[in-house]
């Protein structure tokens, strides 16, 4: 499977491809493949008929957090809606006491099983957000643990959210609170730690002019911004990100046309989160026809995280990608491979097309179709990033 523009999916049949220095050299049918490139190659690989695509991105995670919230999934179902759960202290706020008082090393230990299993569906390249800790040594400390993921093997891009939630100390005092998050955004910046700055702009979360000042502040750092944008309600966030030229905007249930419009002129990348709409047994269609045609690029994406989507399992997102949104496999893939890398602002990646990172799948499948087809079926054979096999990683 190559790139093969907007629509299609690029099949080759009997295709070959050359590598190197980590980088695609050339992606063809073999028939076509130069003697000239041919017979410079070092190693050769036959792959016996598996399905190649792109190395897998999953490009909105919670990866790092303390405890879990497995008592809440039980209050939802006895009626309980998750905005009077995160009223009542619940919610975000109770992961970010269990991840306050969770070392380092403990949350690592716990982030890097997550993402093996993740690792083992293919996926090559992570996005890691912080927003549990909500004070510049919990939220600088979600942040190593995030970088420190990589030594597994795969890349990460790691997103400052401290416009998460309201800690508890704060109560009461959200101005002052998005004081904070923007005076720390510089020292986290400055040790590395950030790529991106995120916020929560809900009626649970923070307002438009409180997001807008997060951002400011990361604009004032060349940092790209990114919006949890109307999951719940319509608060006008997406508009606002559009502003600031915002890589993505992301759940998008409630997205009003002015959204929509402000997407497509801003280039902004739609991340679609199928595991959060069912696990939270929402109703409300995010508008995917209208997103479609104003050319508004799909991504799809976990979303882990400990209390509205634990999935570890961006394959099943495929699938209900297409079973709950009425995406085509077509564009599920997409939006897991170019349209996902385009989320993170990374043009390096997604697709088979010489220029790009070796960074693909082998697939014991027929056709691509199939990866949103099944769901609880793991048919990868074989990673390969950066131009180097490795094994399939298991959790």
């Amino acid at each position: 499977m190559a790139d093969a523009g907007p629509d299609g999916w690029g099949w080759i049949e009997d295709g070959a491809m050359l590598s190197q220095d980590g980088r695609l050299l050339w992606v063809g049918a073999r028939a076509d493949l130069p003697d000239d490139l041919a017979g410079t190659a070092d190693h050769v690989q036959e792959l016996a008929g598996a399905v190649i695509t792109p190395g897998l991105i999953d490009c909105h995670t919670h990866l790092v957090y303390g405890g879990q919230r497995a008592h809440e999934f039980e209050l939802r179902l006895k009626g309980v809606s998750y905005e009077e759960i995160s009223r009542a202290g619940g919610g975000i706020r109770s992961s970010v006491t269990a991840t306050r008082e969770a070392s380092e090393h403990q949350l690592y230990a716990q982030a890097a099983h997550r993402a093996l299993a993740l690792m083992a569906e293919g996926v090559t390249t992570l996005e890691v957000k912080s927003g549990y800790g909500l004070s510049l040594a919990a939220e600088a400390k979600m942040l190593r643990v995030a970088r420190r993921l990589a030594e597994l093997g795969l890349d990460v891009r790691t997103t400052y959210l401290g416009a998460h939630a309201l800690p508890p100390e704060y109560q009461g005092r959200a101005d002052d609170y998005i004081q904070a998050v923007c005076d720390w955004l510089p020292q986290l910046k400055r040790e590395g730690l950030v790529d991106a700055v995120d916020a929560f702009c809900e009626g649970i979360g923070f307002t438009p002019a409180q997001t807008r000042r997060v951002f400011e502040a990361a604009q004032a750092l060349g940092l790209p911004v990114k919006l949890h944008a109307e999951q719940l309600s319509d608060q006008g966030g997406t508009p606002l990100a559009c502003e600031f030229g915002a890589l993505s905007c992301d759940h998008l249930e409630y997205l009003s046309a002015e959204g929509i419009a402000a997407m497509k002129a801003s280039g902004t990348v739609a991340v679609l989160l199928p595991g959060a709409y069912y696990f939270l047994r929402e109703t409300k269609l995010p508008p995917v026809q209208a997103l479609r045609e104003a050319g508004v690029p799909l991504a799809i994406a976990t979303d882990h995280n400990p209390g509205t989507s634990p999935t570890l399992s961006l394959l099943l997102m495929l699938n209900m990608a297409c079973t709950q949104f009425r995406l085509t496999p077509e564009e599920a893939l997409r939006g897991v491979t170019v349209n996902a890398a385009r989320a993170l602002g990374l043009r390096d990646r997604g697709q088979l097309v010489a220029g790009q990172r070796a960074d693909f799948c082998l697939w014991d499948i027929e056709h691509p179709n199939e990866l949103a087809y099944y769901f609880g079926r793991n048919p990868l054979r074989q990673v390969v990033r950066g131009g180097a096999p490795r094994g399939v990683a298991r959790p």
